[in-house]
């Protein structure tokens, strides 16, 4: 008897606190304006979303540097830079790792856009893009297309790193063949 009151428990325990361990806010809906932020770099400056009125930004963020899916992701960003730039974009990646492990990170891998350090988890949490387990908080791997006006065009929440960059190209084809509404 004591261990089916002890299961039963554990059982509430776990379906009361996991949700609430694991929790997101919503991430902003496509047409909405971008929430703004400044965050550092890892060249150490910082870098502010309204720097980049004009410009289309494909705003990523990823669990942690240097792991297997997260350095693909950003590998196949990386070869693509040239095909990004043809279409007035910038890439930005976001985690909540610090400056130092994205300069690290970087370094090691030869990337040259900026990933930009939300060790608060603000910004990633404004993005609807952190998981809190309590102790340990990362950022999901979520992709926003933000358009030239600051607002945000296409919302990624599930993420297959290895065709993803592929798959933000061909979104802004599409999205750049229709017009930009202006603020």
């Amino acid at each position: 008897m004591l261990r089916i009151v002890l299961l039963l428990v554990v059982v509430v325990v776990l379906v009361l606190l996991v949700p609430r361990l694991l929790s997101r806010s919503s991430p902003p809906s496509q047409g909405t304006a971008a929430p703004d932020f400044t965050l550092p770099s890892q060249e150490g400056s910082s870098v502010t979303l309204k720097d980049y009125r004009g410009k289309w930004v494909v705003l990523y963020f990823y669990p942690k540097d240097e792991t297997p899916g997260c350095t693909r992701e950003a590998h196949n960003f990386q070869r693509d830079q040239d095909r990004y730039a043809q279409k007035n974009a910038v890439i930005l990646g976001v985690s909540v790792d610090s400056v130092d492990s994205h300069k690290k990170f970087c370094t090691k891998e030869g990337l040259n856009f900026k990933l930009l350090a939300d060790t608060a988890g603000k910004v990633s949490e404004a993005y609807g893009s952190l998981t809190n387990m309590g102790v340990v908080k990362f950022a999901a791997r979520h992709t926003f297309i933000i358009d030239p006006t600051g607002k945000i065009a296409k919302v990624y929440t599930s993420v297959d790193p290895t065709k993803h960059s592929e798959e933000v190209l061909a979104a802004l084809d599409q999205l750049q063949k229709q017009p930009v509404a202006s603020n």
